[in-house]
């Protein structure tokens, strides 16, 4: 695509020796950021999760002292890079990713000026544990298996309260079944929830691309709330 090529080439750059990917910051020092050669998606940073983070360091979203929950959070990135930008963060996945959040916790938690913790959730289940609503949902590519769509949409509807605000970001992918997954997707989150593109322009100048997308995403007016 005309012009993703030098901003693709930025968000690869941030892939450093070994396992461990650095993530810089505008002010301080980089995010250290564990990866896995084993384990599944959830084991890497992939380029929506730096997009996302970066992208909350531009300020539009003013997190300081409010509630965040990262879905799908895979390494932490986006819900560490928000702890460092003075949000209260709970950073979830499956039980299987919880070592390696809590090291990368552990890692950069002296760069935090929030709170970050990692607990397990499953989409899908009760979510009891995580009410109220948080402010801020995040999610980095979170859609990529067909059928984690269902139990997917129902967290977000479990979680989300009249005032939260989702944001998605997602790598739009041409191959294979991605298309339609990704159709199907938002054909069923806009049953329940208003979507609005976030334009380029207003992505971190560096950490962008063409086919990395950022939604807000709020829940419906229902008939009667107040």
């Amino acid at each position: 695509r005309a012009g993703a090529g030098p901003r693709r080439g930025r968000l690869r750059a941030a892939a450093m020796a070994g396992f461990v990917r650095e993530l810089e910051r505008r002010a301080g020092p980089a995010l250290r950021l564990e990866q896995r050669a084993a384990g599944g998606v959830g084991c890497v940073v992939w380029d929506a999760a730096l997009v996302l983070a970066k992208f909350l360091e531009t300020g539009a979203c003013p997190l300081a002292r409010r509630h965040v929950l990262e879905l799908g959070a895979g390494t932490g990135a986006v819900g560490i890079m928000a702890a460092t930008l003075g949000a209260i963060v709970t950073v979830t996945d499956l039980e299987e990713l919880q070592e390696l959040l809590m090291v990368n916790i552990e890692n950069n938690k002296h760069l935090v000026t929030g709170s970050v913790r990692a607990k397990v959730l499953k989409w899908g289940e009760d979510v009891t544990e995580f009410q109220p609503p948080p402010d801020y949902i995040l999610m980095a590519d979170c859609i990529y298996y067909e059928e984690s769509l269902e139990p997917l949409l129902k967290t977000l509807k479990d979680l989300t309260g009249p005032d939260t605000c989702v944001l998605c970001c997602y790598e739009q992918r041409t191959m294979g079944k991605n298309p339609e997954i990704e159709r199907k997707y938002f054909e069923l989150l806009q049953r329940d929830f208003e979507l609005e593109t976030i334009p380029l322009d207003r992505h971190d100048e560096e950490y962008r691309s063409e086919d990395i997308h950022i939604l807000n995403i709020h829940r419906k007016c229902t008939v009667g709330a107040q």
